[in-house]
């Protein structure tokens, strides 16, 4: 062992981190112990405290402190406008842009067979239980362009076209293969603008 136990079980928890392979790990590991004691323990309160006080909005699903989620609870938004999302990162990446006045669903994931994930493990009954307000005018499909985005997509469509609310899916300005987290605000503001009825 090259290191003292605590610092090898240091470099071991950094690379548990996206993106974070042994090389980098060690780095941010000895970075830390260069620090002086009071930012360490900043740090440390503030992941723990992240995971601590984090919670899902009751609404959409989007990462909240509270009950229900700064769009959510802004009265601003445009609530006849539902934009489905795979995830609450994403709706941090939409949210970049600042062109999005509506609201947000967060299904939880995509369905994905191989990795044991159908409909009914993602937010979808949620959905359609906000769809039965009868407001929603249209739902617009931001899920990944990959092929369990596009699985999804196609079967949240399925689900709600009888209802009669107008379906989109937002224009492929993004690669195929992407991730939504990932993609620059001009990008995703293409492809929301260049949406089309699904």
């Amino acid at each position: 062992m090259l290191y003292p136990e605590p610092i090898a079980r240091l470099i071991e928890a950094f690379q548990k981190l996206p993106g974070v392979g042994p090389k980098t790990a060690q780095r941010l590991a000895l970075f830390v112990l260069n620090l002086p004691r009071e930012e360490v323990v900043f740090m440390a309160r503030a992941m723990v405290d992240a995971k601590d006080k984090t919670k899902y909005c009751q609404i959409c699903g989007n990462f909240s402190d509270s009950d229900v989620c700064f769009v959510c609870g802004d009265k601003r938004r445009d609530v006849h406008t539902i934009c489905v999302v795979q995830d609450a990162r994403d709706v941090l990446a939409m949210e970049k842009m600042r062109e999005f006045k509506g609201v947000y669903h967060v299904l939880g994931g995509a369905i994905s067979p191989m990795d044991g994930i159908g409909p009914d493990q993602l937010r979808i009954r949620q959905l359609l239980e906000r769809l039965k307000s009868g407001q929603i005018r249209e739902l617009i499909l931001a899920t990944n362009p990959n092929v369990e985005g596009e699985a999804t997509a196609m079967y949240v469509s399925r689900v709600v076209k009888p209802l009669g609310i107008r379906v989109t899916r937002i224009a492929h300005g993004l690669p195929v293969g992407a991730d939504l987290e990932y993609a620059d605000e001009v990008t995703l503001s293409r492809a929301l603008e260049g949406r089309r009825d699904f």
